[in-house]
């Protein structure tokens, strides 16, 4: 399989670009790639060596991207596998800039890109690196503190790098990432999330069979069981189920996925959120932790085919059951993401058809036959889903996604899908009145079109559709409608581009050898010249009608309007496509028409004129003699003619020009004919008075250049060699939609002839020459020329530039020294040089004319531009012109018209993106506007040099460059331009800009790296580069000398950029310390200084002294910043504590595994000698799931740092801490500032003073608390909630930050403390009691608890004692709450304790106390989940706690009363009786499964069964919200459990329930089990599909309650029926049918007369009911199609219709059926009427016309 090694090369490429062949100078290609490689090669590896990563590096590994888009991948295998290995080792190296890694970590994802080049034989890259990089960046322990600043792409990027990697793990890999994330399973902990997203990401999955045993069967199991355990959607299920999809699409054939298939249905799609039933309510969780689309796809997709074929079976049950919700008139917020499973599953289906079929094999493991998609499964997976597909055509969102649908169902079965959208299509075009469905079908064929025109076995037919479709829509041109005539044109140009327009029908009479369908194909193809004649006549009413006289004055409007230059681009391809592929008979005749239209008439030149010189445009292109024989003399005589006397413009003259000048843009060769009369023309016209006439004549001379000076390709037809050959030997029919072949291509190039470049000179002499002498005499001070003669001089300048640029060399120009980094050299050609000083005298002397500027930069831009297309191949030199030039547009980007600015802005921008390192040679000329010094300063250029920094949205910002030099200069310029002069705060504009300014920086701040060293794993792997494979690169290896040399020039380095880092952190602070700088600079300055804290690098002790005392600044924003550096700085100083790794064996004893780091009161540290013997294990999640192999541990108290430091022990930095802190005055003011009120009534517990705190009292131990004691005491006492907020910060950051502070001082900072407490908890308040809940659960984070065991203790003594009233109680149960939360499975014995406490009080009475326990409750269990792999916690369990509530629950349960809320709020004397406490009781139940719907993992079915039957009691039916708290409640909590995810195992535990219920004595009860069933049902579809005895079941229980007494019960029973037979639950069979007609056969007993006035008889008789049921049983038949007509449906509407005129309720329901289904069956009424015969259709248009109201 392997290409040989071409001649050029000496190697064999891995992957080369195949376009390349194509290039006219294809043969200097190797050559050219051969030496880039071996210079690329040498000079990245000499720079590794040398370590030099800036500019060498980077530099390099640029260069090498670049190769990699010029060439593809054209190196060799060993080559691919060191550039690999290289970037690997460079990417990973620890303290790399976060720029650099980005910058180099996409570069190797762009070399691991194609992952079928290597194999794991050929590459194998480690794991542990990448994670250890991804820990660092995403779950970095030091961003939140500001010590780094991370740019937003950077977690894709890393994402992206991983998944490249991954398939080239060791096989080893697998085990060792489980033993490393395993212990982080804990379910309640946030390392949860974060295990299963590195399994998500990190796990291989690519493995080949023979290991699988070491890869996914190691952890599927376990997995997977995991997966099916969770009931309630966490967050990190979303990341398990993109890991299943990955190992399903990769090991199609391998897993056996059965078992799981029904489940994994199901929760799809729960996962759609669709609504179901009447009232319900959403958990919120379900919203945003849905499943990603695009893995439920893949993972379908790789579901299909198989022996079993259950999951089509599944698939087609979810779409059937789905169906209806992609219907029109259904819109919500779920409708995107049907669209999007619309849009994405068949082109997944399609991937892997190609993968099975037709792509080549590689390394990776290929599918077995056993399970490829059989024709079988593609006609069934097509057929599942053509039925949602053409619903969603008109979907409000858009046609967009089901056309990406149809065009990957009809590549597999154009019979199936084509058919059914022509049928849509054919009377969308003859409608005129709805022209959205003409836009959705349109657009819909577009996507089909290719499997349409092509025919091929499979639909034959196809292509006779093309001309009708084509001919039908020719009206869509229409110039009222935009959007149809948009779609119109795409539509014909995608037909067109299909089909060669070529008469065959001659070849009926010539070939014998047609098919049937050739034969009428050859007929029809005699109308494609009348449909083109057709077509053009449309587009001439289009441009009349849109000319610019008709619709606005002649005013300034030079532009068209933004439709018109939609509708011009349309018309111009449309038109130029079907030229194209026209044969040369029909191009004549359309040729001759255009060129009529063209010159019979005359048209202004902005709008119509564009249009009409487009399309002549495009006919002198595709056959240039033939057209320019009759366009160029027509124009040139009639312009001789009308020149001789013109003052005012003709317009005649005008358009004749605009018409030559589009014609003219054809090959070269076949204007030179005519070079004379275009010489001419052009003679006469460039100097015209008015500047629209020497305009379109520039745009001639441009024309005419550039098609004779440049190399472009030439031949644009969709078939090679075109369509001129005789029918006889090639019949264009053939060529259908056949898709194009590279190798044939057969592109033709233009590259300049001899006589062409001559002909360019010649006008550049003519033309050109004497242009710029008179700019140079004008510049010079000789000759006198006004405004306009130097604008109309430039512009000629210009034209000739646009049009020549590619002969003219690039700009000499001596190089400049200090940037002199890497030279190649560019080609002389002709004497431009004393052009280029002429054009820039001209310039000197136009400093103040503006609209002459404008021309001047579009002539630069231009000329940057042209440089660029030279540049890859000659290398970029920054040359001494283009530093001349670069300064010039600084001094146009500062100049005083705002309109030249912004120009000249732009090409700098352009400009500085060009030339690398010309940003630093500029920026000191930046900056000399910004100087307070320089006086001389207008507004307008400082405001132009602060917009010169600020950059444009996408390129450079010079402030923001990084790298030291730059940064040092500019921030520090940019604070002390605040005393500039020309700086002026009063004017909005200027203000702007510096908040721009400031916050472009912040936001593209990035911490900029200060160590740049190289480790020697790279140089090794670099040595082996330059050693390696062809081609050899020429540049020696470093020797020993030259790397020492490099090691040194490292190190100096980066204390060099150490230095500028504490320069520039000196010059902020100068600049601050100046009296005269205005606030707004000094906020700036300090949000600088913010940025400069780094985790590897301490902050100067002056910044820290400045940070310190801005604590007590007057601004709020500079306090602000000043806690968040501070609390930095104390991360910066904190003397690192020593761990040493245990074996957790050895800690546990023979205990159970994990028994000793619970809290047991019995056991507590109570003593010094306790608590240092305690081993302490802080975070939550270890000893949960598994132990780790080591944990490591905190070493024991002596050997950690010294505590109590003497000032003389500590250092500089932390004595200005100390002293600080240590003084009464500065503390006073610091807890003064802290106490103040922000934002009334917003502000919330502040994380950034909570860290501040921890820091202190971490780093100093307990040196401050004498300070701040009488503070604190103070701040508890009142209860303002600015200062209860501030002593709850100080607290938390005290309980955190005595982390390792010795027993004795733990044990009194407890005695102050817990009375401390005591009073803050009595004090609280409605504000207050969500920061003192934060305050507790941020001190019980991550400690283990029994380090806290004062404060549990201390919460739980009693918590409900009523003292303070009941809200004093909520509060202190939400503080305990939210301590217990935090500390998950560790506290079982409290959480026992807690429950005891509680359970006599559940019959609280008030509101707040009864939900607050539920949500206590809920926490309670939560932790009683059952997973697997885990043992049972010893926490309470839901099962004892539900028997001992049901026992209270008793006198409700038994009485047959409805159950009101009679309980009066005030506590009344005395015992109350057993039923009243009872619903008491069963209030905060409520509230507690409320709460638990949304939070706990797993539902507890069995338990909540058992209170069903209680709740259905209660339930309302109506939807009132006037109801009581416990009605409500029911209500909900019914909602909420009717979504539960249910097991197979369950299911009938419920249904026997749901049953029992339905025999029950209230009418209520019976209706709401219907609604339960419902959504019951939908939500656990495939569960309750995949077991036939519960589907019979629900059947039977739903007809039982269809012949319910009680109206209402039979009319929900009857909807529910309805969506079942709608989402397909129930099948529609004869049995069924059979039993509704019979009960319908009923009959009544016999009216007796009543007296006028006497009572009706209010219950209904049993035969009444009975034949109520039967026809409510066929209405709900009728009901459940509402889209279509099934076969069975007319037969029971007849029978429906004969009892309309039965006794009531019975003809209400008629008639609502009836009307129903005349509304939903309205639209599509025509196709509908075929089901029903004649007679049918009698009777039900007798029916559905409403009756006469006089008959």
């Amino acid at each position: 399989m392997k290409k040989a090694k071409s001649d050029t090369l000496d190697f064999i490429p891995q992957k080369d670009i195949v376009y390349n062949k194509l290039l006219p100078y294809a043969d200097r290609l190797d050559d050219e790639s051969n030496d880039i490689l071996s210079k690329i090669k040498g000079n990245l590896g000499r720079a590794v060596q040398l370590r030099e990563i800036w500019p060498g590096v980077l530099f390099w590994t640029r260069k090498l991207s670049t190769y990699m888009r010029l060439y593809g991948r054209k190196f060799s295998k060993e080559d691919h596998v060191l550039f690999i290995k290289l970037l690997y080792e460079l990417v990973t190296i620890p303290r790399l800039e976060i720029s650099m890694m980005q910058g180099l970590a996409r570069l190797l994802i762009n070399l691991l890109k194609k992952r079928e080049l290597l194999s794991r034989e050929d590459l194998e890259l480690p794991w542990r690196p990448l994670y250890e990089l991804h820990d660092r960046i995403l779950f970095s322990k030091t961003e939140h503190l500001g010590l780094n600043w991370f740019p937003n792409s950077v977690e894709s990027v890393l994402k992206t790098l991983v998944k490249s990697c991954r398939p080239y793990f060791s096989e080893s890999a697998t085990q060792e990432m489980l033993d490393e994330w395993r212990p982080l399973l804990c379910p309640f902990d946030v390392t949860m999330q974060r295990a299963i997203s590195y399994f998500e990401l990190f796990l291989p999955t690519t493995l080949p069979p023979e290991l699988h045993h070491k890869g996914f069967k190691l952890w599927f199991d376990e997995l997977i069981s995991l997966w099916v355990s969770v009931q309630n959607l966490p967050s990190w299920e979303i990341h398990l189920v993109n890991l299943f999809a990955r190992l399903a699409n990769d090991n199609i054939g391998y897993i056996d996925w059965d078992p799981y298939i029904p489940k994994i249905f199901t929760r799809i799609l729960r996962s759609l959120n669709l609504p179901v039933g009447t009232s319900q309510m959403l958990v919120p969780r379900y919203i945003t932790n849905a499943y990603d689309i695009s893995h439920v796809v893949l993972w379908v997709s790789s579901l299909l085919g198989g022996p079993s074929k259950q999951a089509q079976e599944q698939l087609s049950g979810l779409f059937n059951s789905i169906t209806s919700f992609f219907h029109p008139s259904n819109h919500g917020r779920w409708l995107m993401k049907l669209m999007k499973l619309l849009q994405r599953l068949p082109a997944s289906v399609v991937r892997r058809l190609h993968r099975e079929r037709y792509k080549k094999p590689t390394w990776l493991t290929p599918i077995p036959d056993s399970h490829k998609l059989t024709e079988e499964d593609i006609t069934d997976f097509v057929e599942s889903m053509m039925q949602p597909v053409l619903l969603a055509m008109f979907s409000k969102t858009g046609s967009l996604d089901a056309a990406q649908a149809l065009q990957n169902l009809a590549l597999m079965r154009p019979e199936l899908v084509i058919p059914p959208v022509l049928e849509k299509t054919y009377p969308a075009l003859e409608t005129l009145t709805e022209p959205h469905q003409l836009t959705a079908t349109l657009s819909c064929m577009i996507g089909v079109a290719r499997s349409l025109v092509s025919g091929g076995q499979r639909f034959p037919e196809g292509p006779t559709h093309m001309l009708p479709l084509l001919m039908r829509a020719l009206p869509g041109v229409d110039p009222n409608d935009f959007s149809k005539c948009m779609i119109t044109f795409q539509f014909i140009a995608t037909f067109v581009t299909l089909v060669p327009l070529v008469d065959c029908s001659s070849a009926l009479h010539e070939r014998t050898d047609l098919t049937e369908v050739e034969r009428e194909m050859c007929s029809a193809s005699a109308e494609f010249e009348d449909f083109v004649l057709q077509f053009m006549d449309r587009c001439f009413a289009l441009i009349d009608s849109s000319t610019l006289e008709q619709t606005r004055e002649e005013t300034e409007t030079e532009k068209m309007t933004h439709l018109e230059s939609l509708v011009e681009l349309g018309l111009s391809s449309t038109f130029s496509t079907i030229l194209t592929q026209c044969s040369l008979d029909i191009f004549k005749v359309a040729l001759e028409k255009v060129f009529n239209f063209a010159t019979t008439n005359i048209f202004e030149t902005r709008v119509a004129g564009r249009m009409v010189a487009d399309m002549c445009r495009a006919a002198s292109k595709c056959h240039p003699a033939e057209s320019l024989k009759m366009f160029v003399p027509h124009c040139c005589n009639a312009i001789n003619q009308i020149v001789l006397n013109e003052e005012e413009l003709d317009k005649e003259l005008l358009w004749n020009l605009q018409l030559l000048s589009e014609v003219s843009r054809v090959d070269g060769d076949k204007i030179l004919p005519y070079r004379s009369e275009l010489v001419q023309i052009l003679q006469l016209t460039l100097h015209l008075k008015c500047k629209q006439g020497y305009t379109l004549a520039c745009n001639l001379l441009h024309h005419i250049l550039r098609s004779t000076a440049l190399i472009y390709p030439t031949e644009y037809c969709s078939v090679p060699g075109g369509f001129h050959q005789p029918v006889s030997d090639y019949l264009p029919i053939k060529d259908w939609g056949r898709p194009g072949d590279l190798w044939n291509l057969d592109i033709r190039w233009h590259v300049p002839s001899v006589e062409e470049t001559s002909l360019a000179f010649y006008l550049l002499d003519l033309i050109l020459q004497p242009e710029l002498q008179r700019l140079q005499r004008f510049a010079q001070g000789d000759q006198d020329m006004s405004r306009d003669d130097v604008l109309q001089s430039l512009t000629i300048v210009q034209h000739c530039l646009l049009g020549a640029g590619g002969l003219m060399p690039p700009l000499k120009g001596e190089p400049i020294p200090e940037l002199d980094l890497l030279h190649f050299k560019g080609s002389h050609k002709h004497e431009f040089d004393s052009r280029w000083k002429s054009f820039n005298l001209v310039k000197k002397s136009m400093e103040n004319r503006v609209r002459h500027f404008i021309a001047l930069l579009l002539f630069l831009y231009f000329f940057v531009v042209n440089q660029l297309r030279k540049l890859t191949v000659e290398g970029c030199q920054y040359r001494s012109i283009h530093q001349a030039l670069m300064r010039d547009l600084l001094r146009l980007s500062t100049s005083t018209y705002s309109q030249v600015r912004s120009r000249a802005q732009n090409v700098l921008f352009t400009a500085l993106g060009t030339y690398n390192f010309c940003c630093r040679d500029l920026i000191p000329h930046v900056l000399e506007f910004l100087n307070p010094d320089n006086s001389s300063v207008t507004q307008q250029q400082f405001k132009g040099a602060l917009y010169c920094f600020l950059g444009n949205h996408s390129g450079v910002c010079l402030a923001n460059l990084h790298d030291w030099e730059c940064i040092a200069l500019t921030w520090p310029a940019i604070v002390r331009s605040g005393l500039s002069s020309a700086m002026s705060l009063e004017k909005p504009s200027i203000v702007r800009l510096f908040d721009d300014l400031a916050d472009k920086i912040h936001r593209q701040y990035e911490t900029i790296g200060i160590d740049f060293s190289i480790p020697d794993e790279c140089c090794t792997v670099a040595k082996a580069l330059m050693t390696a494979g062809n081609p050899v690169p020429v540049e020696p290896v470093p020797s020993e000398e030259e790397t020492q040399n490099g090691l040194k020039r490292q190190e100096q380095k980066n204390s060099e950029a150490i230095e500028k880092y504490k320069q520039l952190i000196g010059d902020l602070l100068e600049c601050l310390s100046n009296r005269n700088m205005p606030w707004k600079f000094e906020h700036i300055a300090i949000g600088f200084l913010s940025l400069l804290l780094r985790d590897d690098h301490q902050l100067p002790p002056p910044a820290v002294m400045f940070f310190v005392k801005s604590l007590n600044h007057d601004s709020l924003y500079v306090r602000k910043v000043a806690i968040s550096a501070v609390a930095g700085i104390m991360k910066q100083i904190k003397r690192p504590h020593k761990k040493v790794s245990v074996s957790p064996s050895e800690l546990s004893g023979d205990r159970a595994d994990n028994e000793w780091l619970q809290y047991n009161s019995s056991n507590l540290p109570r003593t010094q000698q306790d608590w240092d013997h305690c081993v302490f294990v802080e975070k939550t999640h270890w000893g949960y799931y598994c132990w780790p192999r080591k944990l490591m541990m905190y070493a024991p108290l002596e050997e950690q740092p010294k505590h109590n430091l003497s000032r003389e022990e500590m250092t500089e930095r932390e004595q200005i801490i100390f002293d600080h802190f240590s003084d009464p005055v500065f503390i006073n003011q610091f807890i003064e500032f802290l106490s103040l009120e922000d934002r009334k009534g917003k502000d919330k517990f502040s994380p950034r003073r909570f860290c501040l705190f921890k820091g202190l009292f971490r780093n100093f131990s307990d040196a401050f608390l004498p300070v701040l004691r009488p503070h604190m005491e103070r701040l508890v006492a009142d209860s303002h909630e600015s200062k209860q907020r501030c002593v709850a910060e100080i607290i938390s950051g005290l309980i955190r930050g005595c982390k390792h502070w010795s027993y004795l001082k733990v044990e009194s900072l407890w005695e102050l403390l817990c009375p401390l407490l005591r009073t803050a908890l009595s004090n609280i308040t409605i504000e207050t009691y969500a920061d003192w809940g934060t305050c507790i659960a941020t001190a019980c984070e991550s400690r283990d608890p029994r380090k806290l065991h004062w404060l549990f203790e201390m919460l739980m003594e009693s918590p409900v004692n009523g003292e303070g009233g009941s809200f004093v109680d909520a509060c202190r149960l939400y503080v305990l709450q939210g301590g217990l939360a935090q500390q998950e499975w560790r506290v079982p014995e409290l959480l026992h304790r807690l429950l005891q406490y509680l359970e006599p009080k559940l019959t609280q009475v008030y509101k707040n106390v009864r939900e607050r326990i539920g949500s206590v409750l809920t926490y309670i269990f939560m932790i009683d989940v059952n997973l697997p792999y885990t043992q049972p916690t010893t926490s309470p369990r839901i099962l004892d706690f539900t028997e001992r509530i049901l026992l209270q629950l008793k006198p409700l349960t038994e009485g047959d009363e409805e159950i009101q809320n009679h309980v009066i709020e005030e506590n009344e004397v005395g015992e109350q009786d057993e039923r009243t406490q009872a619903i008491k009781l069963l209030k905060t139940v409520l509230k507690w499964l409320i709460a638990s719907a949304g939070r706990s993992f797993s539902t507890a079915v069995p338990e909540q069964l058992r209170l069903l039957p209680l709740l259905f009691k209660i339930a309302p039916v109506e939807n009132d919200d006037s109801y009581d708290e416990l009605k409500r409640d029911a209500k909900t909590c019914l909602s909420l459990m009717s979504q539960g995810l249910l097991y197979t195992e369950q299911i009938p535990m419920v249904l026997n329930a749901l049953q029992e219920i339905a025999g029950s004595s209230s009418w209520h009860a019976r209706y709401t089990v219907l609604t339960y069933l419902q959504i019951m049902v939908f939500y656990n579809l495939f569960t309750f599909m995949s077991d036939q005895k519960a589907v019979n079941d629900v059947r039977a229980l739903v007809i039982q309650l269809l012949e319910d007494e009680q109206l209402e019960v039979r009319e929900m029973a009857a909807t529910t029926l309805s969506g079942f037979l709608q989402c397909n639950f129930l099948s529609m069979d004869a049995p069924m049918q059979a039993h509704f007609e019979a009960l319908c056969k009923t009959s009544l007993p016999k009216k007796r007369k009543r007296e006028v006035g006497c009572i009706v008889d209010t219950i209904p008789s049993a035969d009444l009911v009975r034949r109520h049921a039967g026809v409510l049983g066929l209405s709900a038949c009728i009901l459940s199609s509402p889209y279509d007509v099934p076969t069975w449906m007319p037969q029971l509407l007849m029978d429906l219709s004969a009892h309309l005129n039965d006794t009531q309720p019975i003809e209400m329901t008629v008639k609502k059926t009836l009307s129903n289904f005349r509304r939903t069956h309205h639209d599509n009424w025509q196709q509908h009427k075929q089901q029903f015969t004649d007679d049918q259709l009698l009777v039900l248009t007798d029916l559905l016309v409403s009756p006469c109201y006089y008959a």
